[in-house]
């Protein structure tokens, strides 16, 4: 199948009620395994490309664009490309070229006024171009080599006055927002303010985006979704599943010296996971 639209997956799923889910994709095997987990659930899902990918493959996009795309256009799912974390300029402007239908540009960490300059600049090279463009308002936090930072601290959540400015002085398609999860958690124990996700709903014109999914129980996710989250960001969930079954691999098999060996059950424990959160965002019957 064609790649699709992030932005029409969005669009789809916000007006259905439910949510999209998207993937982090480091290797070749993470790729294969959200196409692979997307069609066991029937689901559409994003593959979605960081910064931090980008610098792990020594700064060359194309390559792993390039893989990721091939294994999208081969699914029998909906699937679309998506640039993630972006704080560099340069490198969202190689999105264009390589198959990406959005990109995340996060100027979240620069004051206020300055968040708003970039990011307009963003708004603007993208829709130029028919780039769907997600930003962040308020400190999501976890991400490797930032300080830690408490989910639940005073002026860490974003506030839906600003929100509604911003995406105003912006023009963002989607806004990522800071409700009390955060990146890198490794357990599912992320209480989420349902509340605050109602108010910048009714605040802000376009849908929202969960950062840190991974971290958050299955019935948190339903409750956010019900409270008008659209776009569930999952990363680390994968890696563990991946590291799990690699060190399971090679615990019972010391002498093995195959990757294909340990690659294929990460690759399957990878898609279960996939699966399993795109079963929360089907709408309960």
């Amino acid at each position: 199948m064609p790649l699709v639209s992030t932005g029409d997956l969005v669009a789809d799923a916000r007006t259905a009620g439910r949510g999209v889910a998207a993937f982090n994709v480091i290797t070749l095997e993470h790729a294969e395994a959200i196409a692979a987990g997307a069609e066991q659930a029937g689901s559409p899902a994003i593959l979605q490309i960081s910064e931090n990918a980008v610098k792990f493959h020594g700064g060359n996009l194309s390559a792993i664009a390039a893989a990721a795309a091939a294994v999208a256009k081969s699914s029998s799912s909906p699937l679309s490309l998506h640039l993630d974390h972006v704080t560099d300029p340069e490198l969202m402007r190689a999105a264009h070229p390589d198959g990406f239908s959005s990109v995340m540009f996060d100027a979240s960490k620069l004051p206020y006024g300055e968040n708003v300059k970039a990011t307009a600049d963003a708004v603007r090279w993208g829709h130029e171009r028919g780039i769907w463009i997600e930003a962040e308002l308020g400190k999501v936090g976890g991400k490797e080599g930032e300080a830690p930072l408490d989910a639940h601290a005073p002026g860490v959540r974003t506030d839906p006055t600003e929100a509604a400015s911003y995406v105003s002085d912006t023009g963002v398609d989607a806004l990522a927002v800071a409700v009390g999860s955060s990146h890198a958690m490794t357990s599912r124990t992320a209480t989420l303010d349902h509340e605050l996700i109602a108010a910048l709903t009714a605040a802000v014109p376009v849908p929202l985006v969960l950062h840190g999914s991974s971290g958050v129980p299955d019935n948190e996710i339903r409750a956010a979704i019900a409270a008008g989250m659209v776009k569930i960001n999952v990363g680390t969930a994968l890696n563990t599943a991946f590291t799990g079954a690699v060190r399971e691999y090679l615990t019972t098999h010391e002498q093995g010296v195959d990757p294909r060996k340990y690659l294929a059950p990460a690759r399957e424990a990878m898609a279960g996971t996939v699966a399993g959160f795109l079963g929360l965002l089907k709408p309960q019957e």
